[in-house]
C-alpha cells in the first residue's frame, strides 16, 4: 500500500508592501525673514550643502516658496513645528507647509 500525503490547498503567499505616502515640506517667502536665516536654517535643520541651501533660498525668495523636503508625514510636521519655533524667538514669521507628494 502507498504511503498517503496530505495535500493542503494552495495559499496565496504572495504580499504587497505599500510605502508609506511621502510628503512635502515647503518653505514661503516673506518680507521679513533674512535670506541668512533661511540658508542657516536648510544647513542645519536639513542637512543641505551651503550650495544646496543658497539655491533654496533663492527659489523661496524668486518664487514665493519652494519644496525643500520630502519625508514621511511625521517628519514633515515635525519640520513644520521646528521652523516656527526656530523663527520666532528671532522676530521672524517664516513659515512651512506640507502637502502630498506627487
Amino acid at each position: 500500500m502507498a504511503p498517503t500525503s496530505t495535500l493542503e490547498p494552495a495559499q496565496d503567499t504572495e504580499r504587497t508592501t505599500k510605502l508609506a505616502p511621502r510628503w512635502s515640506v515647503i518653505l514661503h517667502n516673506d518680507p521679513i525673514t533674512t535670506m541668512d536665516f533661511v540658508t542657516d536654517l536648510l544647513r542645519t535643520l536639513f542637512h543641505k550643502s551651503q550650495a544646496d541651501a543658497v539655491r533654496l533660498m533663492y527659489e523661496v525668495h524668486n518664487s514665493g516658496s519652494a519644496v525643500v523636503e520630502i519625508t514621511s508625514l511625521e517628519r514633515a510636521e515635525l519640520y513644520c513645528e521646528q521652523i516656527a519655533s526656530l523663527a520666532r524667538p528671532r522676530g521672524f514669521p517664516l513659515v512651512a507647509t506640507l502637502e502630498p507628494a506627487d
